[in-house]
């Protein structure tokens, strides 16, 4: 609460993560824009970047916003504390930060602050990127300049004591109908959603592809695992209320931040939460039991009665 408020007035404009005002879906909508625009994208990863943060770099870093002792003394411990493993034993420290403390992202974001952002604005104040935490998109206008960024940004990583995934990043052509060629890569993973050729329509109604976000399968598939985790089948103790109050909360926050983007891709997700609430009909009303056509037109029936009861008939009704 001491250091951010001073701090935040340097970050810059494109730094996303864990800051008051900007939300990972910022980042998203930004980087949607960008590829309309600039057809290569490098998809950076850094290797263990909170456990690989060089203590000395960062209290420079820090030591740039503030002199006041009891900060720059509470800070060194919080880095300097030893790690206590499963075992019980401690292992000493002399990289990386202390995860899962309230004061780990605010110093993460000052440390590639330095190290990459402002290294961006002063070395190529023309190349656009977005960064939430250590997710970083960089934008480039051909193949050759993402090849030249790509090694001018993994050399400037490696002076600061980071290094880059080399399996995870990669150059991604941004394949659409109005681009020609090939590419090795023409999708890329960014906060959950995934940014590939999609069909879409546009004012007038015409298809086309473009490059847009969508939710990526592995978040997806995340989903789908936690849906069937509920057995809702299963709880024919609880009425239809009941059990629209349990999930709502949950899906409206799916809907919230993976419907933003080609919402239709949330559809075979939904559609499985139907079928289970199908499959308690059957177990919750004997009449319903052995036949699926029944249990189907009447939760159809409840759901045109009710179509606010759960919160992803909003995007996929039964």
């Amino acid at each position: 609460m001491a250091l951010e408020p001073d701090v935040e007035q340097v970050f810059h404009a494109d730094s996303y993560g864990y800051r008051p005002g900007r939300s990972a879906l910022d980042a998203v909508g930004v980087c949607r824009d960008r590829c309309k625009k600039l057809d290569w994208v490098i998809d950076l990863d850094i290797r263990s970047f909170f456990d690989s943060i060089d203590h000395d770099l960062l209290m420079r870093a820090v030591s740039k916003h503030t002199e006041v002792g009891w900060i720059l003394l509470y800070i060194k411990r919080w880095l300097n504390a030893p790690l206590q493993k499963e075992d019980g034993t401690l292992a000493e420290r002399d990289r990386g930060t202390p995860q899962g403390s309230a004061i780990s992202p605010l110093l993460a974001n000052l440390f590639l602050h330095y190290v990459f952002d402002k290294w961006m604005a002063e070395q190529y104040p023309d190349v656009p990127f977005e960064r939430y935490a250590d997710d970083i998109v960089v934008h480039c206008v051909n193949r050759g300049q993402a090849r030249r960024m790509l090694t001018a940004i993994s050399e400037r990583l490696e002076r600061c004591g980071l290094e880059l995934n080399g399996e995870k990043t990669r150059i991604v052509y941004c394949k659409d109908d109005n681009r020609r060629g090939q590419h090795d890569h023409a999708s890329f993973d960014f906060l959950g959603y995934t940014f590939r050729r999609r069909a879409c329509r546009n004012a007038e109604g015409e298809v086309f592809d473009g490059f847009v976000p969508a939710i990526s399968d592995q978040a997806a598939k995340a989903m789908r695992h936690r849906i069937r985790r509920w057995h809702l089948h299963w709880r024919s103790d609880l009425s239809l209320g009941d059990l629209a109050r349990w999930i709502n909360p949950i899906v409206r926050g799916w809907i919230n931040y993976y419907g933003r983007f080609y919402r239709s891709r949330l559809y075979r997700s939904f559609r499985g939460i139907n079928r289970y609430l199908v499959r308690w009909a059957q177990w919750k009303y004997k009449g319903l039991r052995r036949s699926p056509r029944r249990a189907w037109a009447w939760m159809k029936s409840v759901c045109q009665r009710s179509p606010s009861l759960f919160a992803h008939w909003a995007v996929c009704a039964v």
